[in-house]
């Protein structure tokens, strides 16, 4: 445990937790005073919780407690939090944090090429009509195989059954930006059971990329204008047909 004036001293700070002699760290975190030890007080004094950071503190027999950065404010501990977790991401190095880091999907890793894209983007003006925009900011993972983008957007999605039969496109958004344009061939149900024991049912299709010249008039532009401050549902419409 830190001393009264280390603890001044430190002031905010990003810690890594790394389990027996492993090289890279289980979990990353922020915090003042003592946060840094309190997961291995809270493993051995809890033992009724469960969750991955527990049960790794539980079979470890050394817990090395490293601090990354201190003298941090908080908002530059939750930075330096972020980036590193989305580092960890980017290498496929799984933690066993529960949430990403702080704006890590605005201000986030990024390739150079998705900058660019990002801050020279062109407004989505308008979605072509019977169409869907998928955010697959939680499913699409980079670095994968090319059809990496076509397997986070496929499936499965919350969507009133009376849109799908009208649902002839299908725009994936990837932090903002629409990365590709699906034109659907048919959707499929999946059932499902919520935690309350529900029952829920989610859609998915399977489709082709558009033909290219529709293809490009969607492609890389922003739908910042599509977005509304607080809006969690990854799921966006335009339902309009042409006569």
């Amino acid at each position: 445990m830190f001393d009264e004036k280390t603890q001044q001293e430190l002031k905010s700070y990003v810690y890594a937790l790394f389990s027996n002699e492993e090289q890279l760290p289980f979990y990353i975190g922020k915090g003042k005073n003592n946060r840094v030890f309190d997961h291995l007080r809270c493993a051995i004094s809890d033992d009724t919780s469960i969750n991955l950071k527990y049960e790794t503190i539980r079979n470890s027999e050394n817990i090395r407690h490293i601090i990354v950065r201190h003298g941090l404010t908080e908002k530059e501990s939750f930075i330096v939090e972020s980036a590193l977790i989305d580092m960890f991401d980017f290498i496929k190095h799984s933690l066993t944090n529960i949430a990403g880091g702080h704006n890590a999907i605005e201000k986030g890793l990024m390739t150079t090429d998705e900058l660019t894209r990002l801050y020279n983007a062109e407004p989505l003006e308008e979605m072509p009509p019977n169409s869907v925009i998928i955010n697959i900011n939680g499913t699409y993972k980079r670095g994968n195989d090319k059809d990496a983008i076509y397997n986070a957007t496929k499936e499965s999605w919350v969507i009133a059954r009376e849109k799908i039969p009208t649902l002839k496109y299908v725009l994936s958004e990837y932090r903002g930006l629409i990365v590709e344009v699906f034109e659907t061939e048919s959707w499929k149900e999946f059932h499902a059971t919520t935690s309350q024991g529900r029952k829920k049912v989610r859609w998915g299709f399977t489709g082709k990329i558009a033909e290219d010249s529709f293809r490009k008039r969607y492609l890389n532009k922003s739908i910042k204008e599509f977005k509304k401050s607080g809006h969690a549902n990854p799921i966006r419409y335009v339902l309009n047909k042409k006569k």
